[in-house]
């Protein structure tokens, strides 16, 4: 018996099953990459200003990037790239980008009226500062790897704590109590809908509904702090946010700017949950992921949600198909496996019986077919009744399933989860709970075999076979069909509807994006 990539395995998958499946995986990431291969996005493009500086708001508190990109937009010029005109626009006038966007925001600066430097200048002279800024925020996250190598990890699975109170300043205070507590990297919630913003708030934000802005000034506030903490007590704390909607490449960027080392990245929630256009989120999907591949930030993915609003039992296959869809994509924009952690939850309900023999199964089954990915482990919440005491046991299963199959990433549960959301004194019960469970059953998934032809085995490769069904269904529909045809989370959308459609542009032949360039040329260096 062995797993994907040679490593031992105890369900004794058909290797063949397997392969089938990632080439039918192959097969779907690539047909959505020549979809969406000759069109972008205004966040695509507002993500390149900022990568190239440009911050701030102007009077009507309207970011600069939307300002730079619309002001394109509504001239014509945006199928070409808003790095052609900031370059053109650099050569004409000698201003940095930040200059050029605020003059804009001025109205004393018409880009489209520029006269045109050669075509060749342009493209060198946008791509040498592009060049310039990544090296910039390469060398920060240089830093960054050796702080976190100084300082140390705890060891797997990380356990990653939520919070998030609509206050930044108040962020930092709970931040710091999970951290006392144990807490291994800290994940700023954001605030209700803004994933449905075409924007990025500018600046700390104090008034956040059921989590936290997603802003640059609040990802340096919790850095900042971060930081401070994990120097004054020997340990490195990461940070996480969400990088999904309608400014997932923007978040991406500025995650990176801020050194962030972990972002919910994954298309697919923002287009079933928030209707958001399919084609729309997976363009910004493949920028966004390009960014933070590069920059060595750990994407966190989002199949745990289907689960929220399909049985856990009968969705299972979806949820292996989607891992490997999601897989493939992560690939096809540079990532690579450490920085890949798919997303799978503990959520059949509580009186299935043999319950947690699916669990384990399902989650051994996600370890052994991606074996080099953190993969992150989400805890029950759906069926969570305001039973803190039910709660609570069922907590237990789910840490010993994680320590026992040896997940990457560790969502704590909490005891109060189903009754408001939770203070900082349920978190730390929710950590206390794991450090016991984690450190009684340390060595547990070495000492365990499964039995040949039994409930986890037969449950792993029944659920496996129906992933292959599925991925090769999709491979020959296309993704696009199968996300209409509500094959995740029970969930229908249409690729000519959703959130955000209008903000799809169609590129020209002169269209240039120096950095995917850059970052598409370092990822297949």
């Amino acid at each position: 018996m062995s797993a994907a990539g040679g490593h031992p395995g105890k369900l004794d998958l058909d290797p063949g099953v397997v392969a089938a499946c990632r080439q039918a995986a192959r097969q779907i990431a690539e047909q959505v990459s020549e979809q969406i291969a000759d069109r972008t996005t205004v966040s695509v493009e507002r993500s390149v200003t900022r990568l190239l500086g440009v911050d701030g708001a102007d009077a009507l508190e309207v970011p600069l990037p939307n300002v730079l990109v619309d002001h394109v937009l509504e001239q014509g010029g945006l199928a070409r790239g808003i790095a052609y005109w900031l370059g053109n626009a650099m050569l004409q006038t000698g201003r940095s980008p930040q200059q050029i966007a605020e003059a804009v925001s001025a109205g004393e600066l018409i880009l489209s009226k520029l006269d045109r430097s050669d075509e060749q200048a342009i493209r060198e002279r946008v791509r040498e500062e592009c060049s310039s800024r990544l090296a910039e925020i390469s060398r920060a996250f240089d830093e960054r790897r050796a702080m976190r190598e100084r300082l140390g990890d705890n060891p797997t699975p990380l356990r990653y704590v939520l919070t998030a109170t609509g206050d930044v300043y108040e962020d930092v205070v709970h931040a710091r109590a999970v951290a006392e507590a144990g807490g291994d990297i800290i994940a700023v919630i954001r605030s209700t809908a803004q994933s449905l913003l075409d924007y990025v708030p500018y600046g700390p934000t104090t008034e956040g509904y059921g989590g936290t802005f997603a802003t640059q000034a609040n990802f340096r506030i919790m850095r900042e702090a971060m930081d401070e903490w994990s120097e004054q007590h020997g340990r490195y704390v990461r940070l996480s946010s969400f990088c999904s909607g309608l400014c997932m490449s923007e978040i991406a960027a500025m995650g990176a700017r801020e050194g962030f080392d972990n972002m919910v990245n994954d298309a697919l929630y923002g287009i079933l949950y928030r209707d958001i256009n399919p084609v729309r989120g997976l363009i910004d999907q493949r920028v966004s992921r390009m960014i933070n591949g590069y920059f060595g930030v750990v994407i966190n993915t989002g199949e745990d949600n289907y689960l929220r609003t399909a049985d856990a039992l009968e969705a299972a296959p979806s949820v292996t198909a989607s891992q490997f869809i999601n897989y493939q994509l992560a690939r096809e924009s540079g990532v690579p496996d450490a920085q890949i952690a798919l997303g799978d939850a503990f959520e059949i309900d509580v009186p299935v019986k043999n319950g947690l023999l699916y669990e384990w199964a399902q989650a051994q089954l996600t370890r052994e077919l991606f074996p080099d990915c953190p993969v992150k482990y989400m805890p029950p919440t759906r069926h969570m009744d305001g039973n803190l005491f039910r709660t609570h046991a069922s907590d237990t299963l789910f840490n010993l399933v994680t320590i026992a199959t040896g997940q990457g990433l560790q969502t704590i549960g909490v005891p109060t989860e189903g009754i408001f959301t939770p203070h900082i004194h349920d978190r730390v019960l929710g950590l206390q709970n794991v450090d016991y469970v984690f450190n009684a059953a340390s060595d547990l998934g070495e000492e365990i075999e499964f039995k040949r032809g039994g409930i986890i085995q037969t449950r792993a490769q029944e659920v496996l076979a129906g992933a292959h069904e599925l991925l090769e269904r999709i491979a020959h529909a296309g993704l696009f069909a199968a996300i209409e045809q509500a094959t995740f989370g029970d969930v229908s959308r249409r690729v000519d509807e959703g959130r955000g459609i209008d903000g799809i542009v169609t590129v020209d032949e002169g269209y240039s994006n120096p950095i995917v360039e850059l970052m598409r040329e370092a990822s297949y260096a």
